[in-house]
């Protein structure tokens, strides 16, 4: 089940203090530049046997190497000579608590995530890493959902890509075997006309799509509901990600959510078994209250998802848990509090 972090102490490794500190700047919004300063530090300190970086650490030398600032420096030095760093003390006191009050047993019966991106589309890191966050928190089972062709911004992964990903994910899987299980999935852009911007060939060899529209949000409410049914219709289609579109704060803005029948789009949804993603990032916070209650009242299944771009930012489901427990979303309706057995025999790939 999915739980916080406990807090690393005396001895730290070098490497896994870097990675902590990292991880407690995602999960708090940190700016990206004070983050990628720690996980360049881990690339670079990975490199290094464990004499060269005691030998650096005690003649001060480690700034010497490319990847090694001032801050980084300290935590290493700190960390060789077998104390807690302070800079990931003071983080752990003040950054590693609960995200959001309220919550908390519906977050510790997750089992997974249907929503998240790796640096092969428009995250931050590389698969490995996101994949050993979610082992290290409690995940039983992720999606690997990175973008689709169309989102050419963000580094859509085309045919080609995606099919050597899912081997990626075949390796994973294997070393992994009983351990945690790395589900094939992508975040597929919902066209204008309502179909996907994928291969059908692709998308058969998925286990778990997620389906969304990142463009021409402001489209008229009736092509725009015509465009969600189709998609919500469409047997390859499992989670509607981020239905309304809507921006509520952060660093791109403010955005209104798209105009669409969104009884009419939910209805769909519970007729095909396609469920309404509760996407827990707090600048999108989406579906709003209101929707998320009339999906329940009509009956969808609900997916509480990341969406994380970064291994920090799998906590933020404590958003999405603190909203669905408060409006009143039952557990066995939330698909990411199934075991990946019964996950994979919603989709179809189970049967």
């Amino acid at each position: 089940m999915v739980a916080l972090l406990e807090p690393l102490e005396a001895p730290v490794d070098p490497v896994d203090a870097l990675r902590r500190i990292a991880f407690l700047l995602e999960r708090t919004r940190a700016g990206t530049y004070r983050v990628e300063a720690f996980r360049n530090a881990v690339k670079r300190v990975r490199t290094l046997d464990d004499d060269e970086l005691r030998e650096r650490a005690s003649a001060g030398t480690l700034q010497e190497l490319d990847g090694i600032g001032k801050s980084t420096a300290g935590v290493i030095a700190e960390a060789v000579a077998g104390e807690v760093p302070e800079y990931l003390a003071s983080l752990q006191e003040k950054s590693g608590g609960p995200l959001v009050d309220g919550g908390e047993d519906l977050y510790g019966m997750l089992r997974g995530d249907c929503h998240l991106h790796s640096d092969w589309s428009d995250g931050g890191s590389p698969i490995d890493e996101m994949v050993l966050t979610g082992i290290e928190t409690g995940h039983e089972w992720m999606v690997l959902t990175d973008h689709s062709p169309q989102l050419r911004v963000a580094n859509g992964l085309t045919v080609e890509r995606l099919r050597q990903q899912l081997k990626i994910a075949d390796g994973v899987n294997r070393s992994l075997a009983g351990q945690f299980t790395l589900l094939k999935g992508i975040e597929v852009d919902i066209l204008d006309d309502g179909s996907l911007d994928q291969t059908d060939e692709m998308l058969g060899r998925l286990d778990l799509v997620t389906a969304s529209v990142h463009s021409k949000l402001r489209m008229n409410a009736d092509p725009m509901t015509r465009r969600m049914v189709a998609a919500v219709s469409n047997p390859r289609v499992n989670v509607l990600g981020h239905c309304t579109g809507r921006l509520v704060t952060g660093s791109r803005g403010t955005r209104p959510q798209s105009e669409f029948d969104a009884r009419a789009v939910f209805e769909a949804c519970a007729e095909h078994g396609t469920a309404v993603e509760i996407n827990s990032r707090p600048e999108r916070c989406d579906p709003p209250d209101e929707l998320v209650t009339l999906a329940l009242e009509i009956g969808c299944l609900f997916s509480i998802d990341s969406d994380a771009h970064a291994p920090g930012q799998l906590d933020m489901k404590a958003y999405g848990c603190e909203r669905a427990e408060r409006l009143g979303v039952p557990a066995d309706r939330i698909v990411t509090t199934w075991d990946v057995e019964q996950v994979l025999e919603w989709t179809g790939v189970g049967r």
